[in-house]
């Protein structure tokens, strides 16, 4: 198996909805992202990044403008030379983007999420992977959602979907700490 890790919407622009939850993760996702960079594991962002008048806007806060440095990932998991930005105008890191074609270049088969919020675009980006055919692994310490009981929903009641795991970073890390081919 080789695998991409996908960060989704960890910018600035949610910064200020960010509650400790999402804070806690950020360690996490920083140590994952140093790992996979040592063993060449693609790094992918995928960011909200909308227009200023975008139809969503009805329904949520006005974040993540196009033009702005609400764009911009988080400081302390900032991209480096060789990761992916891919931007996103839906919860999918799929939809309408680039994202499928960027992996099949790259010779990926499974993506490892990691990011906000855990039942929206988290779950999305999931249900559109499987459905691309990709193996996908959730990392439960790697996501938050603004409110606990949707993340723990996600990441205790959707395991058994076909192709789909959930495991904590660590359990990652050790799957593919010697470039095997785990079975998922």
């Amino acid at each position: 198996m080789k695998p991409a890790v996908i960060v989704i919407d960890m910018i600035k622009g949610n910064e200020p909805y960010f509650k400790s939850d999402h804070r806690k993760i950020l360690p996490k996702i920083e140590k994952l992202l140093e790992w996979c960079r040592e063993r060449g594991i693609p790094v992918i962002y995928a960011n909200d990044s909308y227009l200023e008048n975008d139809w969503l806007f009805n329904f949520m806060e006005k974040h993540a403008v196009r033009g702005t440095d609400e764009l911009t990932v988080v400081d302390r998991i900032s991209p480096k030379k060789g990761d992916i930005i891919i931007e996103k105008r839906r919860f999918s890191a799929f939809f309408r983007t680039d994202l499928d074609i960027t992996l099949r270049e790259l010779g990926i088969d499974t993506v490892v999420l990691a990011g906000i919020n855990t039942h929206v675009c988290v779950l999305s980006t999931a249900f559109d992977a499987i459905s691309l055919d990709f193996y996908t692994i959730l990392l439960k310490d790697c996501c938050a959602s603004s409110w606990k009981r949707l993340h723990e929903f996600v990441v205790n009641d959707f395991r058994g979907l076909p192709a789909f795991r959930v495991m904590d970073s660590g359990e990652f890390m050790s799957l593919f700490a010697n470039k095997g081919k785990p079975s998922l």
